[in-house]
């Protein structure tokens, strides 16, 4: 997996003459696995076309202006919660001094002062502007709100002078991007994640299925090998593809997951059950296509065996989360299956919507423990996974 594989990078361009190494800014991120989406701030396209950008970047450019067209939906909000990170390169003197000040007086100032992802600013200016005391202080006043702060460098100037001020080189800049991402909140610690749907076979044709995705349990599998752990994941099928420094373990039904889980359940610190497993399956499967000869026909089911009880029902459980994916009541059913099934965490969700649940690209959770519920808001499923591994190693390591 690269650094920044499933990473959206929000990339405000100031105006400023080191613009024109935004192109080759914007290419080194996506050769992280990055996608990167790009607003130019007033008078920034003097310095840098915005047709190499949306070439390099896929997307087209948002200028400064916030248009009735823009925002008809709300344009800086969606911008600002689609961001895993907002990184400001160059960011001039002058726009530094505006995020100090909390300005929304164009589209990228109002997106950072709207969003709750990291701010990161790669300052380029000449060295004289830079060693200003004000500037100093609108730095160190950025930092104190816990922006982070990507040079500069030192060296000569494009006005022919020579100090600090220049802007580090794209690749660095990226480098230290995807360094932002790292973290050691679960540096040696086992998590096995079951993902995707299962599917109960009538005949080798037709089955019981459901929409699962698998798209949120793959999205926390990454989230965790960020943190440090050693992940196995379990998965239903999908058409997905997989976290290339997971341990996967492809399985097809209930029964096949359960086994799978309970084979190497013994050796994880952590048990996180995402997978959507058929509550039954038929008695019977035929080893031949069903056909088509009545108007009626009867199954019979039995119940599949509750693999999020059996892990939390062991002598010496692993510390065990659970999902639940409601239509109605979602947070009542979901605190009632972690008293029931004896879990540390649930993550409630409502399914059955358009913009949240199975097959979205986002979602939004209600991570409930025994005394306390956490709002996690919508937003996409790998900032979300970030945000959930974050909670869940927090209350791992309080119970440790």
């Amino acid at each position: 997996m690269k650094s920044l594989t499933n990473k959206r990078v929000l990339l405000g361009v100031s105006a400023g003459i080191a613009a024109y190494k935004t192109p080759d800014l914007v290419r080194k991120l996506t050769e992280l696995g990055a996608e990167v989406q790009i607003i130019l701030s007033k008078n920034a396209d003097q310095f840098v076309a915005p047709l190499s950008l949306q070439a390099v970047s896929g997307h087209a450019v948002h200028n400064y202006a916030m248009t009735a067209e823009s925002e008809s939906g709300m344009g800086h909000i969606d911008l600002a919660r689609w961001a895993d990170i907002v990184l400001i390169a160059p960011a001039t003197a002058n726009v530094m001094a505006r995020l100090c000040q909390g300005n929304a007086d164009e589209l990228l100032t109002t997106v950072c002062v709207a969003t709750e992802a990291p701010i990161a600013v790669a300052p380029a200016m000449n060295q004289q502007m830079w060693q200003n005391a004000a500037s100093e202080a609108n730095i160190a006043t950025l930092e104190s709100r816990g922006v982070h702060i990507l040079g500069p460098d030192a060296g000569e100037q494009a006005c022919g002078e020579v100090g600090p001020g220049r802007m580090l080189q794209p690749a660095d800049i990226a480098a230290r991007v995807a360094s932002l991402f790292q973290n050691t909140q679960l540096t040696g610690k086992r998590i096995m994640i079951t993902a995707g749907p299962t599917w109960e076979a009538l005949d080798p044709v037709r089955g019981i299925t459901n929409h699962s995705s698998g798209k949120m349990g793959y999205a926390l599998a990454e989230a965790a090998i960020e943190a440090g752990a050693e992940v196995t994941l379990v998965s239903g099928p999908t058409y997905i593809a997989k976290p290339e420094r997971a341990n996967i373990v492809d399985v097809v039904s209930a029964l096949d997951m359960h086994s799978a889980v309970m084979s190497t359940i013994d050796q994880q610190d952590i048990f996180i059950g995402v997978a959507a497993v058929a509550d039954y399956r038929p008695v019977d499967s035929a080893d031949q296509k069903i056909k088509k000869n009545a108007d009626q026909m009867t199954i019979t089911m039995v119940k599949n065996p509750d693999i999020l009880a059996d892990v939390a029902s062991r002598d010496t459980p692993p510390f065990c989360v659970g999902f639940a994916a409601e239509t109605n009541d979602v947070v009542e059913y979901a605190r009632g299956k972690l008293e029931h099934k004896k879990l540390d965490l649930i993550a409630a969700n409502h399914v059955g919507g358009s913009e949240t649940g199975f097959g979205t690209t986002d979602n939004a959770i209600t991570l409930i423990s025994n005394d306390n519920a956490i709002e996690l808001p919508r937003q996409h499923k790998s900032a979300l996974a970030r945000q959930l591994i974050s909670e869940i190693s927090k209350a791992f390591n309080e119970q440790s």
